[in-house]
């Protein structure tokens, strides 16, 4: 029954898409317009109307699971942007929880490594991991390739996509880094107030002048908040969350696999931006709420032996906000949501409609 439906869906879609009246499938992607962005990096080519759409059937279909029942989406989802919705960790195939949190997917193109870890080096290499990992999609890659070569509508996107390529896991993966490359999020407040269309509370603007001093919330060490559109440095640090005083302390090790023993306990700085959607917080999702975060930023800093070294207040403690200022830098942290990201239909399931 669930594959008659996919292949009905999919016949729809497939007729829809190829009578697209307002682009054709090999025109590339329009990008909007990115005020206050870094430019886009050299490397990368825009995909084109085909490619994208391809990748979000892709990323929307459950055919990539072992089960038939798990896909991209069911962990990120879009009204979250991209993360999931409120859970420490995500549950795949097994059922079982997943050791690390879900973290939100947008302006990914200027990113140089992905996962809390660093593992993966390019959107594509990253998109290999979840489908054959056990407890996430655990589907061999060799039975992935047989699913869309067999399916019903999949080899004539693919053609439309990638004309006269082989469908293989290289391929699939091209395919979901292209969808994923467009995920780009520039419209919060924050954004309008940097292009002059829009300006800040009395509070907010006091969050964010408490973002960027150094003696106050010092979020800019990491996350680059003046005037800057990413949200992060997109470096790797360990921000003091535990009290080691060796290696054998931690209970994540996060890049020690990759980076060595100075290492121990670094992870991937995510953006701030949507920042009030991708709840828990964390790469373990310790914490429940912006408020939490903020406490532990303010008073709860431990003092690891490789604490970060721009976390020039951990041995302090932390930067002791007051509860007004607290309030302030959380009001700012809500002008970084972006409505209109997570509403944009183009992002959306496909399978829905």
């Amino acid at each position: 029954m669930i594959k008659s439906l996919r292949i009905v869906l999919g016949l729809l879609l497939l007729a829809l898409f190829a009578f697209k009246a307002d682009r054709s499938p090999s025109e590339n992607w329009p990008i909007p317009q990115l005020f206050f962005f870094p430019p886009l990096p050299a490397d990368f080519k825009t995909p084109s109307t085909a490619q994208v759409e391809l990748g979000r059937y892709l990323f929307y279909d459950p055919i990539l699971s072992a089960n038939g029942k798990i896909s991209c989406a069911h962990c990120h989802q879009q009204e979250y942007a991209f993360a999931d919705g409120n859970k420490r960790f995500s549950r795949g195939v097994s059922g079982r929880e997943l050791n690390r949190n879900t973290p939100g997917l947008f302006n990914l193109v200027w990113q140089q490594s992905f996962f809390w870890d660093g593992r993966a080096s390019s959107l594509q290499e990253q998109a290999f991991f979840p489908v054959r990992h056990s407890l996430e999609m655990n589907l061999n890659w060799p039975e992935a390739e047989n699913r869309i070569r067999q399916s019903e509508f999949y080899p004539a996107l693919f053609e439309k996509a990638y004309p006269g390529k082989e469908i293989d896991s290289s391929l699939i993966c091209q395919a979901l880094a292209d969808f994923q490359s467009i995920l780009f999020s520039q419209d919060s407040k924050y954004d309008r107030v940097l292009r002059g269309e829009d300006h800040f509370t009395a509070l907010e603007y006091q969050g964010y002048t408490l973002a960027n001093l150094q003696d106050k919330g010092d979020c800019m060490q990491c996350h680059i908040t003046d005037a800057h559109a990413l949200g992060t440095s997109g470096d790797f640090s360990n921000n003091g969350l535990d009290s080691a005083r060796r290696p054998m302390d931690y209970v994540d090790k996060g890049q020690i696999e990759f980076r060595g023993q100075d290492r121990n306990g670094w992870f991937k700085i995510p953006s701030l931006r949507n920042v009030a959607l991708t709840a828990p917080y964390m790469h373990d999702g310790r914490f429940k709420t912006l408020e939490e975060v903020i406490d532990f930023y303010s008073e709860g800093l431990a003092r690891p032996y490789n604490v970060d070294s721009k976390l020039q207040h951990a041995h302090k403690g932390g930067v002791h906000l007051s509860d007004p200022e607290k309030k302030a830098l959380i009001a700012f942290l809500h002008t970084l949501t972006d409505s209109v990201f997570i509403k944009n239909p183009a992002f959306a399931n496909p399978f829905s409609n």
